[in-house]
């Protein structure tokens, strides 16, 4: 399929009609927070979709970094996903196990920002997949080596300095997916050394509120109600941050749904942010469009 044609969000019926297709690929990338005492290669390896391979978030990021899933360098991830056994060519289509879209949008954003357009996000996931009583599949995947190539887009990306900036100009409207305690600082966060709170000025949309009880993606009519109550100008560019850059992603899938592509990533988040001294941190939740 072109990759033109290609929405970012596909169904479980769009998927299990092509499931078996050499040009259609199901990747697994499902990852946790320790405090989930959830292991996403165990659950892989108990059932997944026939024919997924696993992604593994923590191993396709840079590893020369202390900063959690930092995107590597393109040749990195090139030579991992073609040992996935993905090309150029395939149309892959991400799922993960959260139910809440964790990281599914994150590894989807990835190889979006590093060139492969022809990657969607699978509608509620393997607890969608599971509920419809599709078939699953046991034990690890072995697929045979792939040629895949990786551009990164700099500018779908914010490192620390354009967010320092962007506290004097406020050209870019900052959303924070974390849970509202910890954006408010009433909560530790996940990680040793890390402050709560958030980076001042901005908005907090928990990532989990951007999707419904059976784990699909809000309806782009509640998907826009949803940005604007949280006082986001879908009219303005957007940064989306998070804990990791892990769940920010799920606001860049909702935005993409609504034809909003004025939008980056802040590859650092909030652990660079909150991990270090320099850097200001603004408590309690945000005002009115998030001043």
């Amino acid at each position: 399929m072109p990759a033109d044609k290609l929405a970012p969000l596909v169904s479980t019926e769009w998927l299990a009609a092509r499931l078996g297709r050499a040009d259609v690929r199901v990747v697994d990338g499902s990852w946790y927070l320790p405090t989930m005492n959830r292991d996403a290669t165990v659950e892989f390896a108990e059932g997944h979709i026939p024919g997924a391979v696993f992604f593994d978030l923590d191993a396709s990021s840079d590893q020369s970094t202390a900063l959690p899933h930092m995107l590597p360098p393109a040749p990195a991830f090139a030579a991992r996903m073609g040992g996935l056994g993905l090309d150029d060519s395939s149309t892959i289509v991400v799922y993960d196990g959260s139910g809440v879209n964790l990281s599914a949008p994150r590894v989807w954003w990835m190889f979006r920002v590093f060139g492969h357009d022809a990657t969607a996000v699978l509608d509620g996931g393997l607890k969608k997949w599971k509920a419809e009583g599709r078939p699953l599949e046991r034990g690890s995947a072995t697929p045979g080596p792939g040629r895949f190539t990786a551009r990164l887009d700099q500018r779908r990306i914010r490192d620390l300095a354009t967010l320092r900036g962007n506290l004097a100009t406020g050209a870019e409207q900052v959303v924070d997916t974390r849970p509202a305690g910890r954006f408010g600082g009433t909560q530790p966060e996940p990680r040793a050394g890390v402050k709560s709170g958030h980076i001042p000025g901005s908005v907090n949309l928990p990532f989990n509120e951007l999707t419904t009880a059976t784990g699909t993606l809000l309806t782009p009519e509640r998907l826009r109600a949803r940005f604007e109550v949280a006082g986001i100008d879908l009219a303005r560019p957007i940064v989306a941050t998070c804990g990791s850059a892990t769940s920010a992603c799920s606001v860049v899938l909702g935005l993409e749904l609504l034809g909003h592509r004025q939008v980056a990533v802040y590859d650092g988040s909030w652990t660079e942010w909150g991990g270090r001294d320099d850097t200001p941190i603004e408590l309690g939740p945000a005002g009115p469009a998030g001043s």
